[in-house]
């Protein structure tokens, strides 16, 4: 064994070590999360939320008008609460911490946690590269723990930025943690050299913004799936329903279904245009490996497929009759059109982007 070959094990020891320690801490930033969530529960905005929706709601009181021998009692006009149509006056709720102080100290420790953690699986990354002398994007193991990488790198922007995303630090870390278990268990793939045909630059421009508009993809889809519930809840207190004291307790402290739109619409429409590059960046580099720029590869047809989807979703939202829970559908449905793509695809369908297996 050379001097060589003992450095980049040694590299993809250290490595693997990084990924399981940042799995650990992770672990750590999802319990301090829950810990936010259950005080944030206990606080007084969520107590009173809770009560004003569990509690039997008092009768409005009817207006009496006197009138020549006699009383008319008429009913109290209704309250309008939107403004206009297909829009409410909901404020943003207070976040996951629900204005309580405990919660927001382990709101706090969490996202501590989870810089901690994304600096240690950084690192991981890293050392990958350095024992394989390469981007490490050449297999799906590499692919999921660089993804989830860059998917907290993201949050950690917004958070930086002063944009108040804190709602999605408990669906984030859970999903990291479920993506780098897969990737330790099921994909794992150990230190090898790519084929031919993948050295190339293209690989540092076509994968790199592949992952970087998955991770957007996924932010913008976490919001879109909770927009659909925060919607409903409205729904239902707007048609004098009583959601359940969970569902108060949660829903209370999330951004308004308004909120919740119009982060995911912006979110999806800023990357559609860096996906747009990522195909075409794929279909020069198609050109320079196999001779032939497109050839409805597996690979290449679902990415197109999802291309179209969330093109149909940014063409819905200019559409009046297609905003709201319609358009959100069809953006869960691009983003999944992307997961098939990338796990689909990889693992079940035979093509040229088959070379590194899983």
């Amino acid at each position: 064994m050379t001097l060589a070959t003992a450095t980049n094990e040694h590299l993809a020891n250290v490595s693997n070590t990084l990924v399981y320690s940042s799995m650990a801490v992770y672990t750590l930033a999802f319990f301090a999360h829950i810990a936010e969530w259950i005080f944030g529960s206990r606080s007084k905005v969520a107590r009173t939320a809770a009560a004003l929706t569990s509690e039997p709601k008092a009768a409005a009181p009817a207006v009496t008008v006197k009138s020549a021998g006699g009383t008319a009692v008429l009913e109290r006009p209704q309250v309008v609460t939107r403004s206009a149509t297909g829009s409410r006056d909901v404020p943003d709720g207070p976040g996951a911490h629900g204005g309580d102080e405990q919660g927001d100290l382990y709101g706090r420790i969490a996202v501590s946690l989870t810089v901690v953690a994304w600096a240690v699986e950084t690192a991981g990354v890293v050392a990958r590269a350095l024992s394989v002398q390469r981007a490490p994007w050449g297999n799906m193991y590499e692919f999921s723990i660089t993804f989830s990488t860059v998917a907290v790198t993201v949050y950690l922007a917004f958070l930086l930025a002063r944009k108040d995303i804190r709602w999605l630090g408990l669906p984030l870390v859970t999903t990291v943690l479920l993506d780098l278990g897969l990737a330790v268990t099921v994909l794992y793939t150990a230190s090898d050299q790519l084929v031919p045909a993948l050295h190339s630059y293209w690989l540092y421009i076509h994968v790199s913004t592949a992952i970087l508009c998955g991770a957007i993809f996924y932010v913008g889809a976490v919001g879109t799936l909770l927009y659909l519930f925060k919607d409903s809840y409205e729904n239902k207190l707007a048609t004098g329903g009583q959601p359940g004291r969970f569902a108060t307790s949660v829903m209370e402290r999330l951004p308004s279904s308004a909120s919740l739109d119009k982060f995911s619409y912006r979110v999806n429409a800023a990357v559609f245009p860096l996906w747009t590059f990522t195909i075409i960046a794929g279909a020069i580099w198609a050109g320079d490996a196999w001779g032939r720029y497109w050839g409805w590869d597996p690979k290449e047809t679902w990415a197109f497929i999802t291309w179209v989807a969330y093109a149909c979703y940014l063409h819905a939202r200019a559409t009046a009759g297609w905003k709201g829970r319609k358009a959100a559908y069809i953006a869960l449905i691009a983003f999944a059109c992307f997961l098939f793509n990338y796990y689909g695809v990889n693992i079940f369908v035979s093509g040229k982007h088959s070379y590194a297996g899983v």
